[in-house]
Protein backbone atom coordinates (compact mmCIF):
# COMPACT_ATOMS: atom_id res chain seq x y z
CA UNK A 1 0.00 0.00 0.00
CA UNK A 2 1.29 3.44 -0.89
CA UNK A 3 1.80 5.85 2.03
CA UNK A 4 -0.59 8.84 2.15
CA UNK A 5 0.61 12.01 0.49
CA UNK A 6 2.12 14.61 2.72
CA UNK A 7 -0.08 17.77 2.46
CA UNK A 8 3.07 19.87 2.86
CA UNK A 9 4.69 18.22 -0.17
CA UNK A 10 3.94 20.59 -3.05
CA UNK A 11 5.22 18.04 -5.60
CA UNK A 12 2.34 15.77 -4.61
CA UNK A 13 -0.13 18.27 -5.98
CA UNK A 14 1.55 19.09 -9.28
CA UNK A 15 -0.48 18.61 -12.45
CA UNK A 16 2.07 17.92 -15.21
CA UNK A 17 -0.21 18.74 -18.14
CA UNK A 18 -1.29 22.02 -16.58
CA UNK A 19 2.29 22.90 -15.72
CA UNK A 20 3.32 22.27 -19.32
CA UNK A 21 0.41 24.29 -20.70
CA UNK A 22 1.34 27.26 -18.54
CA UNK A 23 4.98 26.92 -19.57
CA UNK A 24 3.93 27.01 -23.24
CA UNK A 25 1.87 30.16 -22.68
CA UNK A 26 4.75 31.86 -20.86
CA UNK A 27 7.21 30.85 -23.59
CA UNK A 28 4.98 32.20 -26.37
CA UNK A 29 4.55 35.45 -24.44
CA UNK A 30 8.28 36.00 -25.04
CA UNK A 31 8.04 35.28 -28.79
CA UNK A 32 5.57 37.61 -30.46
CA UNK A 33 6.57 36.18 -33.85
CA UNK A 34 5.32 32.75 -32.76
CA UNK A 35 6.96 29.32 -32.49
CA UNK A 36 6.48 25.98 -34.22
CA UNK A 37 5.65 22.88 -32.22
CA UNK A 38 9.17 21.55 -32.66
CA UNK A 39 10.65 24.79 -31.32
CA UNK A 40 8.33 24.71 -28.32
CA UNK A 41 9.23 21.09 -27.57
CA UNK A 42 12.96 21.82 -27.78
CA UNK A 43 12.82 25.02 -25.72
CA UNK A 44 10.83 23.42 -22.89
CA UNK A 45 12.22 19.88 -23.25
CA UNK A 46 8.70 18.49 -23.56
CA UNK A 47 7.87 15.46 -25.76
CA UNK A 48 6.50 16.59 -29.14
CA UNK A 49 3.34 14.49 -28.74
CA UNK A 50 2.57 16.34 -25.47
CA UNK A 51 3.10 19.70 -27.18
CA UNK A 52 0.77 18.57 -29.97
CA UNK A 53 -2.03 17.69 -27.53
CA UNK A 54 -1.64 20.79 -25.35
CA UNK A 55 -1.36 23.32 -28.17
CA UNK A 56 -4.34 21.71 -29.87
CA UNK A 57 -6.46 22.16 -26.75
CA UNK A 58 -5.26 25.72 -26.16
CA UNK A 59 -6.06 26.57 -29.78
CA UNK A 60 -9.50 24.98 -29.45
CA UNK A 61 -10.19 27.01 -26.27
CA UNK A 62 -9.11 30.22 -28.00
CA UNK A 63 -5.86 30.89 -26.13
CA UNK A 64 -3.59 30.25 -29.13
CA UNK A 65 -3.68 31.14 -32.80
CA UNK A 66 -1.99 29.04 -35.49
CA UNK A 67 -0.63 30.35 -38.77
CA UNK A 68 -1.93 27.92 -41.36
CA UNK A 69 1.02 28.35 -43.72
CA UNK A 70 3.95 28.69 -41.33
CA UNK A 71 2.45 26.49 -38.59
CA UNK A 72 3.54 28.92 -35.89
CA UNK A 73 1.59 29.32 -32.67
CA UNK A 74 1.05 32.75 -31.14
CA UNK A 75 -0.98 33.97 -28.18
CA UNK A 76 -4.50 35.15 -28.92
CA UNK A 77 -6.13 38.18 -27.29
CA UNK A 78 -8.12 35.96 -24.92
CA UNK A 79 -5.48 36.22 -22.20
CA UNK A 80 -5.49 39.97 -22.67
CA UNK A 81 -9.26 40.05 -22.12
CA UNK A 82 -8.81 38.05 -18.91
CA UNK A 83 -6.18 40.57 -17.86
CA UNK A 84 -8.72 43.38 -18.14
CA UNK A 85 -11.02 41.55 -15.74
CA UNK A 86 -8.21 40.67 -13.37
CA UNK A 87 -7.49 44.32 -12.60
CA UNK A 88 -11.02 45.54 -11.76
CA UNK A 89 -10.66 46.46 -13.77
CA UNK A 90 -12.41 45.64 -16.94
CA UNK A 91 -13.18 49.37 -16.54
CA UNK A 92 -9.51 50.32 -16.74
CA UNK A 93 -9.63 51.52 -20.34
CA UNK A 94 -12.98 53.22 -19.79
CA UNK A 95 -11.56 55.13 -16.82
CA UNK A 96 -8.26 55.92 -18.55
CA UNK A 97 -8.96 56.80 -22.17
CA UNK A 98 -10.03 60.43 -21.82
CA UNK A 99 -7.13 61.11 -19.44
CA UNK A 100 -4.74 59.48 -21.90
CA UNK A 101 -6.07 61.60 -24.74
CA UNK A 102 -5.71 64.78 -22.70
CA UNK A 103 -2.14 63.82 -21.74
CA UNK A 104 -1.32 63.06 -25.38
CA UNK A 105 -2.70 66.47 -26.43
CA UNK A 106 -0.61 68.16 -23.74
CA UNK A 107 2.65 66.34 -24.47
CA UNK A 108 2.17 65.48 -28.18
CA UNK A 109 3.71 62.08 -27.42
CA UNK A 110 2.28 58.54 -27.38
CA UNK A 111 0.51 57.64 -24.13
CA UNK A 112 0.05 54.02 -23.04
CA UNK A 113 -1.64 52.12 -20.24
CA UNK A 114 -0.76 48.60 -19.09
CA UNK A 115 -0.62 46.09 -16.28
CA UNK A 116 1.90 43.70 -14.77
CA UNK A 117 1.71 40.01 -15.66
CA UNK A 118 4.04 38.44 -13.11
CA UNK A 119 7.61 39.15 -14.31
CA UNK A 120 6.60 41.26 -17.32
CA UNK A 121 4.45 44.25 -18.16
CA UNK A 122 1.70 44.12 -20.78
CA UNK A 123 0.48 46.98 -22.96
CA UNK A 124 -3.33 47.23 -22.92
CA UNK A 125 -4.03 50.40 -24.89
CA UNK A 126 -2.35 53.45 -26.40
CA UNK A 127 -3.18 56.89 -27.77
CA UNK A 128 -0.82 57.72 -30.61
CA UNK A 129 1.41 60.77 -30.78
CA UNK A 130 0.43 63.50 -33.21
CA UNK A 131 4.06 63.83 -34.32
CA UNK A 132 5.20 62.42 -37.69
CA UNK A 133 7.87 60.33 -35.91
CA UNK A 134 6.22 58.31 -33.15
CA UNK A 135 6.53 55.11 -31.13
CA UNK A 136 3.63 52.64 -31.41
CA UNK A 137 3.16 49.10 -30.08
CA UNK A 138 0.44 46.50 -30.41
CA UNK A 139 -1.85 45.89 -27.42
CA UNK A 140 -0.72 42.68 -25.77
CA UNK A 141 2.97 43.47 -26.22
CA UNK A 142 5.08 42.33 -23.24
CA UNK A 143 8.05 44.25 -21.86
CA UNK A 144 10.67 43.75 -19.10
CA UNK A 145 10.11 45.29 -15.69
CA UNK A 146 13.68 46.40 -15.00
CA UNK A 147 14.18 48.46 -18.18
CA UNK A 148 10.84 50.24 -18.47
CA UNK A 149 9.23 53.18 -16.71
CA UNK A 150 5.95 51.31 -16.03
CA UNK A 151 7.88 48.21 -14.96
CA UNK A 152 9.79 50.17 -12.32
CA UNK A 153 6.50 51.63 -11.11
CA UNK A 154 4.85 48.19 -10.89
CA UNK A 155 7.65 46.93 -8.63
CA UNK A 156 8.27 50.06 -6.56
CA UNK A 157 4.71 50.54 -5.34
CA UNK A 158 4.00 46.93 -4.39
CA UNK A 159 3.59 46.14 -0.67
CA UNK A 160 7.11 45.48 0.74
CA UNK A 161 6.66 41.72 1.24
CA UNK A 162 5.29 41.22 -2.26
CA UNK A 163 8.00 43.45 -3.74
CA UNK A 164 10.73 41.43 -2.03
CA UNK A 165 9.31 38.15 -3.33
CA UNK A 166 9.17 39.56 -6.86
CA UNK A 167 12.71 40.96 -6.74
CA UNK A 168 14.05 37.52 -5.79
CA UNK A 169 12.65 36.09 -9.03
CA UNK A 170 13.55 38.91 -11.42
CA UNK A 171 16.30 38.60 -14.01
CA UNK A 172 18.20 41.75 -14.90
CA UNK A 173 19.09 41.13 -18.53
CA UNK A 174 21.55 43.64 -19.93
CA UNK A 175 20.55 45.34 -23.19
CA UNK A 176 23.04 48.22 -23.27
CA UNK A 177 25.32 50.25 -21.01
CA UNK A 178 22.34 52.08 -19.48
CA UNK A 179 20.48 48.93 -18.40
CA UNK A 180 20.06 48.41 -14.65
CA UNK A 181 21.61 44.96 -14.84
CA UNK A 182 21.73 44.02 -11.15
CA UNK A 183 19.32 43.91 -8.25
CA UNK A 184 21.30 46.50 -6.30
CA UNK A 185 21.14 49.02 -9.14
CA UNK A 186 17.45 48.37 -9.64
CA UNK A 187 16.62 48.72 -5.94
CA UNK A 188 18.44 52.05 -5.83
CA UNK A 189 16.34 53.19 -8.79
CA UNK A 190 13.00 52.16 -7.29
CA UNK A 191 13.86 54.04 -4.10
CA UNK A 192 13.94 57.17 -6.27
CA UNK A 193 10.71 56.09 -7.99
CA UNK A 194 8.93 55.91 -4.64
CA UNK A 195 10.11 59.38 -3.62
CA UNK A 196 9.34 60.97 -7.00
CA UNK A 197 6.01 59.29 -7.68
CA UNK A 198 7.04 58.26 -11.19
CA UNK A 199 9.57 56.07 -12.99
CA UNK A 200 11.73 56.81 -16.03
CA UNK A 201 13.34 54.77 -18.79
CA UNK A 202 16.41 56.46 -20.25
CA UNK A 203 16.83 54.29 -23.36
CA UNK A 204 17.68 51.33 -21.12
CA UNK A 205 16.48 48.76 -23.64
CA UNK A 206 15.62 50.49 -26.91
CA UNK A 207 18.14 53.01 -28.20
CA UNK A 208 16.85 56.55 -28.57
CA UNK A 209 13.59 55.93 -26.69
CA UNK A 210 12.64 57.63 -23.41
CA UNK A 211 9.52 57.14 -21.34
CA UNK A 212 8.03 58.19 -18.01
CA UNK A 213 5.33 56.30 -16.10
CA UNK A 214 3.26 56.55 -12.93
CA UNK A 215 1.08 54.10 -10.97
CA UNK A 216 -2.68 53.73 -11.06
CA UNK A 217 -4.07 52.59 -7.69
CA UNK A 218 -7.34 50.89 -6.77
CA UNK A 219 -9.46 51.75 -3.72
CA UNK A 220 -7.13 49.71 -1.50
CA UNK A 221 -4.05 51.63 -2.64
CA UNK A 222 -2.72 48.69 -4.65
CA UNK A 223 -0.96 49.44 -7.98
CA UNK A 224 -3.25 47.80 -10.53
CA UNK A 225 -1.84 49.47 -13.65
CA UNK A 226 0.40 52.24 -14.96
CA UNK A 227 0.14 55.04 -17.48
CA UNK A 228 3.20 56.26 -19.33
CA UNK A 229 4.40 58.63 -22.04
CA UNK A 230 7.03 57.57 -24.55
CA UNK A 231 8.89 59.33 -27.31
CA UNK A 232 12.22 59.67 -29.13
CA UNK A 233 15.06 61.09 -27.07
CA UNK A 234 15.80 63.83 -29.62
CA UNK A 235 12.37 65.30 -28.86
CA UNK A 236 12.08 64.08 -25.29
CA UNK A 237 15.54 64.65 -23.71
CA UNK A 238 16.61 63.52 -20.25
CA UNK A 239 16.43 67.11 -19.02
CA UNK A 240 12.65 67.02 -19.49
CA UNK A 241 11.99 63.72 -17.72
CA UNK A 242 11.16 65.32 -14.37
CA UNK A 243 8.67 67.79 -15.78
CA UNK A 244 7.06 65.03 -17.82
CA UNK A 245 6.99 62.79 -14.76
CA UNK A 246 4.93 65.32 -12.83
CA UNK A 247 2.40 65.51 -15.68
CA UNK A 248 2.12 61.73 -15.92
CA UNK A 249 1.79 61.37 -12.13
CA UNK A 250 -1.05 63.92 -12.14
CA UNK A 251 -2.80 61.96 -14.92
CA UNK A 252 -2.37 58.69 -13.02
CA UNK A 253 -3.83 60.35 -9.92
CA UNK A 254 -6.95 61.33 -11.86
CA UNK A 255 -7.49 57.75 -12.99
CA UNK A 256 -6.81 56.36 -9.51
CA UNK A 257 -9.54 58.50 -7.98
CA UNK A 258 -12.01 56.89 -10.41
CA UNK A 259 -11.16 53.55 -8.83
CA UNK A 260 -11.92 54.97 -5.39
CA UNK A 261 -8.35 55.67 -4.37
CA UNK A 262 -8.33 58.15 -1.51
CA UNK A 263 -5.37 60.51 -1.83
CA UNK A 264 -5.98 62.23 1.52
Amino acid sequence: MKPPRNPNDTDAFQVPALDRALSILELLAQHAEGLRMREIAEALEIPPNSVFRITGLLEERGYLLRDGEDMRYTLSRKLLSLGYKAVGEDKLIEHSLDVMQALRDETQETVLVGVRADLQGVVLEQVASTQPVKFLVDPGTHFPLHTSAPGKVFVAFLPPIEREALLKRMKFTRYNERTLDSRSKFESEITDVLSQGYGADRAEQIEGLHCVGAPIFNHRGYPIAAIWVTGPSFRFPASELHGMGLKVAAAAERISTRFGYNLI
